[in-house]
């Protein structure tokens, strides 16, 4: 008897598929059929993006090889207008580099800060710190301050590098005592880089050393010696 109802059962179970093929299996199929297409499509812009950071990376680094500084802010320019946005942020921000060494030091400014207020991330601080660097000896103290001030905050992983332009405009201001302090706090400080580190401490010690108002002197030149006695002559 066992046998039997599983028979029965099986042909209602049969049937019942047959009943929802017939009704969706149509919608089944198109809907395979979509699930392909898109892996398919989804296949296809990949390899698409590939080849394009390709193409950019090959165009980057072959404008990053050019010498004259003029030439290689041209051809970063062209990278920045059609490569991927990673390659174009940093095409831009080479791009603007090339142009300060070329001359263009307006130009260049206009770009980094352009670049530092439409991104707030590492490009944007490095485009920041640029710009600061760029102005260092023209802006005045405040100004760079307040130019710095997203970077020259608790936490923030670029502050120290905010915080050596900003001994650097004490520097330049003549703030001498300002100027070391803050040359000797960032050659103590363990989450500076050590590069950096090391160019606060030769600084902070050149500062403590007088340095800053000596550093310009040439000692006078020492008289000349008296012409040597001529040897006697020899008695007979």
């Amino acid at each position: 008897m066992s046998d039997i109802f599983r028979e029965v059962e099986e042909d209602v179970r049969r049937e019942r598929i047959a009943k929802l093929w017939k009704a969706y299996g149509n919608y089944a199929i198109a809907a395979v059929v979509l699930l392909f297409a898109g892996i398919g499509a989804w296949q296809f812009w990949e390899h698409r993006q590939q080849q394009e950071y390709e193409r950019a990376s090959a165009a980057f680094v072959a404008a990053q090889r050019i010498t004259n500084p003029q030439q290689a802010a041209g051809a970063l320019a062209d990278v920045a207008k059609d490569a991927p946005k990673g390659y174009a942020e940093a095409a831009r921000l080479s791009q603007a580099s090339a142009m300060f060494a070329a001359g263009q030091q307006k130009e260049a400014i206009d770009i980094f800060r352009q670049i530092a207020a439409d991104d707030s991330g590492p490009v944007g601080a490095t485009a920041r710190l640029r710009a600061a660097w760029a102005q260092a000896d023209s802006a005045t103290r405040s100004d760079l301050a307040s130019w710095l001030a997203p970077l020259d905050q608790p936490g923030n992983a670029w502050r120290a590098n905010a915080r050596e332009v900003l001994a650097y405009a004490d520097y330049r201001a003549m703030d001498m005592k300002g100027a070391q302090a803050k040359y000797a706090a960032l050659a103590a400080d363990p989450e500076a880089p050590e590069s950096l580190r090391a160019r606060a401490k030769a600084m902070a010690t050149f500062l403590q050393s007088g340095g800053a108002v000596t550093y310009g002197t040439v000692p006078a030149d020492a008289p000349p010696a008296p012409p040597a006695a001529a040897p006697a002559a020899p008695a007979k």
